[in-house]
């Protein structure tokens, strides 16, 4: 089925495009973006069941930009009556001079921009999906959850708690110009658990999760959790210290995107070159991995939570190339950034929400698959580890240092997986050096798409990651 434009959003239309004409007497560039989000989330464990009707990315509003003299301004509302377009414009004119006039007083230094293209361009886009949150049985499906929950639970008197959580959103949004009509609609939802144990006084903790560009009907795969997530807390529980020091390992798939969203998120979403606050910016043309790494992001590089039709700047959805056999060959960039750098935006342009602004954010990020198996990679370790699981990561642009706290390390000696388990793991290093010791690439291709991304301490949007099976030469601790 279909996800069906927002009602609301066609209705506001021919009034926002009014707003849009009248302001395009003030200013030379007039565009508005205009969200109609929907969704639920709930959470069921042994000690709360929550139902939602909220979630982080609902919400119901328009931003307007404008272009003058150089200079963009931006003025966010929720509440628009169409039949009174011109007190509207001018009540937003009020405001966006006194932006002006409190850089004019503070005698701040401003980056002169030139004015975005506007070229004519329709898109309507209904994406396909399994079902609609709208028409969720949420009793029913608060009781699946609390059922699987208590399925995990009943594993062991090891297990604290098992805690289920799931999401659904249906998103539309439409980015209007003079000469632009963007409208598009899909659904996507997330799901995980969480398993909380305790051995001889140790407590630990594990976690699997899944997502797509689908309705509710995604958190029927739910049912096979409580088991795997069980042997995965019962290995950490059981888990030994790993001696520092450096080692060959392998990352699942998951582990994989973690390394792909620190080492090639931040550090190559180019407003950071405008910054000058990433060392990516030194490497474009560059060998910044093995010739056999490949990675790709964009919102079309594959289907999962983070697949649009286009960005909230109103720039069309990508798959960028951005290391091709190892060379750095581009980052990806919003709007703006694009037109200070001298280059073309990605649809890479997100906001949190219609009241914040947009930045260079990630979408999928994604290393290509390879040729070797698992069971190959495994066989070729004299001594190291295969890595599984995580709980977070960091890096640091401006350095290209980076941070995984991997969630477990499976011991492989003479190719063969011992049995022994050593938890949690502290993957760090930089970047290149991490990238120029990938020898195996699997032939698998797994994205996870159940996590935010925040850029600095705020700036929340919804990012995808994966890629295949890889091996690699890393610093663990």
């Amino acid at each position: 089925m279909k996800a069906k434009f927002s009602t609301y959003l066609t209705e506001m239309a021919p009034g926002l495009k009014a707003l849009i004409a009248e302001l395009g007497k003030s200013y030379d560039y007039v565009s508005v973006l205009a969200t109609d989000t929907v969704g639920f989330k709930m959470r069921a464990s042994q000690k709360v069941k929550v139902i939602s009707g909220q979630t982080m990315v609902s919400e119901r509003g328009n931003v307007v930009r404008v272009y003058k003299d150089g200079l963009y301004s931006e003025y966010a509302f929720n509440l628009f009556d169409s039949t009174k377009v011109e007190e509207m414009a001018a009540k937003i004119k009020k405001a966006l001079d006194s932006q002006l006039e409190v850089l004019k007083a503070t005698e701040s230094e401003v980056y002169s921009t030139d004015k975005l293209s506007d070229e004519p361009q329709e898109l309507f886009v209904e994406m396909e999906t399994t079902d609609m949150p709208e028409d969720a049985d949420l009793d029913a499906l608060i009781q699946k959850l609390q059922k699987i929950s208590d399925r995990g639970k009943a594993l062991s008197d090891e297990i604290i708690d098992c805690a289920v959580n799931a999401e659904s959103n249906h998103v539309c949004k439409m980015f209007l110009t003079a000469n632009r009509d963007l409208r598009q609609s899909y659904v996507y939802s997330t799901a995980g658990l969480l398993m909380v144990g305790s051995r001889n006084g140790k407590t630990d903790q594990a976690y699997n999760a899944l997502s797509d560009r689908e309705g509710p009907a995604i958190f029927d795969g739910l049912e096979e959790y409580p088991e795997k997530t069980y042997e995965e807390l019962s290995a950490n529980l059981g888990a030994e210290r790993v001696i520092p020091g450096e080692y060959d390992v392998i990352t699942t798939p998951e582990v994989t995107g973690l390394i792909a969203h620190e080492a090639f998120g931040h550090g190559v979403e180019m407003d950071m070159f405008v910054k000058k606050r990433a060392l990516g910016q030194e490497y474009i043309g560059k060998r910044v991995g093995s010739d056999i790494v490949t990675m790709h992001e964009g919102a079309l590089v594959c289907k999962d939570a983070s697949s649009y039709a286009f960005d909230d700047e109103g720039t069309l959805a990508g798959d960028v190339v951005e290391i091709q056999n190892g060379i750095l060959k581009t980052g990806v960039c919003d709007a703006l950034s694009a037109l200070r750098l001298g280059t073309v935006p990605t649809g890479n342009g997100k906001r949190e929400n219609f009241e914040h602004k947009a930045y260079t954010r990630m979408t999928n990020t994604m290393f290509d698959s390879g040729v070797s198996t698992k069971e190959e990679m495994i066989a070729s370790i004299k001594k190291g580890y295969l890595l599984s699981g995580f709980f977070s990561g960091m890096e640091d642009p401006k350095h290209w240092g980076i941070q995984c706290i991997i969630a477990r390390g499976y011991e492989i000696i003479d190719g063969k997986l011992t049995g022994k388990v050593v938890a949690p793991v502290i993957l760090t290093g930089y970047v290149p050096d991490l990238l120029k010791s990938i020898s195996m690439t699997s032939k698998d291709y797994v994205s996870f798409g159940s996590g935010m991304c925040g850029k600095g301490h705020k700036e929340w949007v919804k990012t995808v990651d994966g890629g295949p099976y890889l091996k690699c030469r890393a610093r663990l601790g």
